[in-house]
């Protein structure tokens, strides 16, 4: 426990009151209807929204994932989330100006847009439900487990203690602020939220325990865990690190910020932009931020708590007072920062209070958003005015903060829920990448994917089938535990392409409207361009050609420098120049091809 200065409590308090303040301040035009309070009025331009991204994605459990990964499996261990990469470009340079044109309110509305009937309308308001409750839900309690965590280590605070503090400020503000509030205090919360990390990495790394950057880099507990790249003798490391991320994860599974053709967060913020080229714009910054830049504050953080609190047994020494279920490796970024001094430590409390608020309000209106436009004005009260809309939206911003933090407090660690998100949406991502490009999709395809997903899952990691297969801490499975994940992609995609040939495709005249609006293009479409023009119809726009070449060839040389800027970063700081260089002139090479290829995109879609 620490003992916060009266200068941390000014740095603390002050930050508070301007997030208020904007909250207050934007309340009664964010409140004047459903569209000002979920989408500000669809006019935010790419670098606000794009800042709303990074600082959404800047939570209070991110930081403590990453320190559990690093003190677990290495550096290279962030490839489970370094490979999701992919998929965010592929959003940005493909899928981006796809949602920017279907102009509906939220991505679950999609599904009435490109299926119809009863299918496309159950669909609809099981997934409001599914993800903008249950899942939405589950995500809120990693972040609000880890505010929990940091209470118990850096302050004292009982659990329900930081709930209670942390979680009214911000379902109040996010109440009255609506998508608007979210977005102007993201600007804020993530220059605060940047400043706090590097920060406390630069002062952390000098603490006379740690000795410096050269003595951490070699100290015996740091050596083996700094390579990027998983150890190519550990089969086992490889496979799980390294070839099921970049192989199969990226396309295969849903999880929060990083859905498979853009969706949840990601997707509002699309489409709140002004175009479709501020929503591409806003897309990639996020992706540039969250991969290249971001992460090395925390790894060092992380590698610095292995000189200091080398194993739990020193953590649970050092911090007698937290609870058993709580202890786990994430604890030690908390750790770390309890050794910061007066000044410094306001400003990086002020910045992880600022990263719960940002992540937990994006959470609570986009969930919100879910509850109210595809569930309540669809099931319940179609003839809803906007007050009432904004009303609903309002009491279940509360109730979803209410449950998200009853969860958290029987959570233990957020690599845990991590992984059971990870692997319920395991398989249903490549529907996501197809449904926008193939006709035969239909809801029934979503339908499948999403219940057998789910079932497999369960069976494989809560029952006797599971320890079968993979076993557990006492048994020995027939299948390496890797497989677990490989194997859930397998079955769930056998049975939604069979369920999508044995059920009916969706009705022409549905496939043709989506197809007049969206202008997706491709093969994938071919036969149903060929059907309406036998009937005269035209629902093919001259003026649109095909970017979606353009754009992969766009997602390709974007990862090439982005993975670049990641790499040089870290090999600037190991000391290992030569690759550093290597790396750096490959990251401004591919900028400079990318910005070419990204003209001729932009060029196709004005």
């Amino acid at each position: 426990m620490i003992s916060l200065s009266t200068l941390d409590y000014v740095l603390i308090f002050s930050f508070f009151a301007i997030t208020l303040f904007i909250g207050i301040y934007v309340s009664k035009k964010s409140g004047k209807n459903s569209s000002e309070f979920f989408l500000s009025g669809r006019n935010m331009p790419w670098w606000l929204l794009g800042l709303s991204m990074v600082a959404t994605t800047f939570s209070t459990d991110t930081p403590n994932l990453v320190t559990d990964i690093v003190r677990n499996n290495g550096v290279s261990g962030n490839w489970v989330w370094w490979a999701f990469l992919i998929t965010g470009l592929l959003t940005v340079f493909v899928y981006a100006k796809l949602w920017r044109k279907s102009n509906v309110n939220t991505d679950i509305e999609y599904y009435e847009l490109r299926y119809g009937g009863k299918p496309a309308a159950f669909l609809r308001k099981f997934r409001a439900v599914y993800l903008g409750v249950i899942f939405n839900i589950m995500a809120m309690s990693a972040v609000t487990l880890a505010a929990i965590k940091i209470g118990e280590i850096m302050l004292g605070l009982a659990p329900w203690q930081t709930v209670i503090s942390a979680g009214l400020i911000t379902v109040v503000f996010s109440a009255i602020g609506g998508f608007k509030g979210v977005v102007y205090t993201d600007f804020l919360l993530f220059f605060v939220a940047m400043a706090g990390a590097i920060g406390a990495a630069y002062y952390l790394v000098n603490i006379p325990e740690v000795g410096g950057l050269d003595a951490l880099l070699a100290n015996k507990n740091v050596t083996s865990k700094l390579s990027l790249l998983p150890d190519f003798n550990d089969t086992s490391a490889v496979i799980t690190l390294l070839i099921i991320p970049l192989a199969v994860q990226w396309w295969s599974a849903w999880y929060p910020g990083s859905e498979p053709g853009g969706g949840g967060y990601i997707a509002q913020r699309m489409l709140a932009a002004k175009n479709e080229n501020h929503a591409m714009g806003a897309t990639f910054f996020f992706n540039i931020m969250h991969y290249a830049l971001r992460p090395w504050p925390w790894i060092i953080v992380a590698l610095a708590s292995l000189v200091v609190f080398p194993d739990l047994a020193s953590i649970q020494t050092a911090f007698p007072n937290v609870s058993e279920s709580k202890l786990g490796h994430d604890l030690a970024y908390s750790a770390m920062l309890t050794k910061l001094p007066s000044g410094l430590l306001g400003l990086v409390l002020a910045s992880l209070v600022a990263a719960y608020m940002s992540t937990i309000s994006t959470h609570l209106n986009w969930g919100s958003s879910y509850i109210v436009n595809d569930f309540y004005k669809q099931q319940i009260n179609p003839n809803a005015s906007e007050k009432k809309l904004v009303a609903v939206g309002r009491i279940s911003t509360i109730v979803l903060m209410v449950c998200s933090a009853l969860l958290a407090l029987v959570l233990q660690n957020a690599l845990q829920l991590f992984d059971v998100i990870l692997m319920f949406g395991a398989g249903t991502g490549l529907i996501f990448i197809l449904r926008w490009f193939w006709w035969r999709i239909n809801a029934w395809s979503e339908i499948a994917a999403m219940f057998s997903s789910g079932i497999i899952s369960i069976l494989i990691n809560f029952t006797s089938i599971g320890v079968f297969l993979f076993g557990d801490k006492t048994v020995e499975g027939v299948l390496p535990e890797w497989s677990k994940f490989p194997m859930v992609v397998l079955i769930t995609t056998i049975i939604w392409v069979l369920v999508t040939y044995i059920t009916a495709p969706e009705k022409k005249e549905v496939l043709q409207d989506f197809y007049k609006k969206i202008q997706p293009g491709g093969p994938g479409w071919k036969k149903v361009i060929d059907e309406a023009a036998e009937e005269n119809i035209n629902i093919v726009d001259a003026k649109e050609g095909w970017s979606v070449p353009s754009g992969i060839l766009a997602m390709i040389l974007g990862c090439i420098l982005i993975y670049s800027c990641l790499f040089a970063t870290g090999y600037w700081i190991y000391g290992e120049t030569t690759m550093a260089i290597s790396l750096t002139i490959a990251a401004i090479i591919s900028a400079y091809l990318l910005k070419r290829v990204w003209m001729k995109i932009r060029t196709k879609i004005l």
